[in-house]
């Protein structure tokens, strides 16, 4: 059993249901708060999110509110919100002038139309000096509410904050590794999004598993290029913030994203195939910030301007292809990320 403080996680989509059950499963005192209350009344009458995660049972000791001022006099804050719901629900917070002891969240891209990271978000939302922390890695909602291995990590500019977040996450099937890169965390937990696209269009378009392979790693490369010039660590992509997320969402058919490049690549237009996902696909908005940034810092994207100009049915995915196959041959690295 933990001897953590009490926490309120907000959210309660599939991975807000899905951390708040394994925070509760490790002792953990948690409350669920979800902005609507006939889910949250049905939750908690039955212990299962019907919408999100039908299947799992949720842990008894899991409580439940609709009421956000009694949400957020809990000392942490875990957020679990989309990323374009993220301000909003801070702003609501200071109205109650709440000042938890560490917020962290578990929400990956960006500030749809700012393009700014998350943590900035919340330096300028909550009072100064508040601890913060990113929880990020490759975790499907699914397997981690079924209690199915999961390793993630946490980054916080705080040390000390960062290890409080991981060992109350940390369990028998789920590993927390802690860090305190938080601008590369959170890059690599938005961009690999947009990469999830680009795999899922070649797969959409049955180009085989060599072309996957080699998207994968290009758009790797991409990740790394971009980390170094934000001065984000390259270590923190080659660890579980990038190149684990990168694979799960790039291979994994629970991923959103990549579910949205297949539906692409098999000609089903943009607004069906988000409508048939049913849920946020964060990539729509990520890869405009993703290549704001790039543009800020002189960088050459190939993949993911390419998934940008599909995305925004600018050209089809066949003339996407064509685009990435016409570029000239080139070194590999032609300079050192490593330095």
């Amino acid at each position: 059993m933990h001897n953590a403080m009490p926490i309120s996680v907000f959210g309660a989509g599939s991975w807000g249901t899905a951390l708040a059950a394994v925070l509760a499963r490790h002792g953990v005192d948690t409350l669920l708060w979800g902005r609507d209350s006939a889910q949250i009344d049905t939750m908690r009458s039955t212990r299962r999110n019907a919408r999100y995660l039908p299947e799992i049972e949720l842990p008894s000791t899991l409580a439940y509110t609709d009421v956000l001022a009694e949400a957020v006099t809990r000392p942490l804050w875990l957020i679990v919100t989309p990323s374009h719901a993220f301000r909003e629900l801070l702003e609501h917070a200071a109205v109650h002038s709440a000042r938890p002891l560490g917020v962290a969240w578990a929400t990956k891209g960006f500030e749809p139309g700012s393009g700014r990271f998350l943590h900035e978000v919340a330096q300028s939302l909550l009072p100064a000096r508040t601890p913060l922390a990113v929880v990020t890695g490759p975790s499907f909602a699914r397997e981690v509410a079924a209690g199915l291995p999961t390793a993630v990590t946490v980054h916080s500019d705080q040390s000390d904050f960062a290890e409080q977040i991981a060992q109350c996450l940390h369990g028998p099937a789920f590993r927390a590794y802690t860090g305190n890169d938080m601008v590369g965390a959170e890059l690599g937990g938005a961009m690999k999004n947009v990469l999830a696209v680009a795999t899922g269009l070649a797969d959409g378009m049955q180009l085989g598993l060599n072309a996957r392979a080699g998207l994968i790693t290009r758009g790797l490369n991409e990740m790394l290029r971009v980390c170094v010039a934000i001065e984000g660590r390259a270590e923190t992509i080659m660890g579980l913030a990038g190149v684990g997320d990168l694979v799960l969402t790039c291979t994994g058919d629970l991923s959103r994203n990549r579910r949205l490049g297949l539906a692409l690549g098999r000609g089903i237009g943009l607004a069906q195939a988000v409508r048939e996902i049913g849920q946020v696909v964060e990539s729509v908005q990520t890869v405009n910030e993703v290549m704001r940034i790039a543009a800020r810092h002189g960088i050459e994207l190939p993949i993911t301007e390419q998934v940008q100009a599909v995305l925004s049915e600018q050209i089809t995915p066949q003339e996407g292809l064509q685009r990435l196959l016409a570029r000239e041959q080139k070194p590999e690295y032609p300079q050192h990320l490593f330095r």
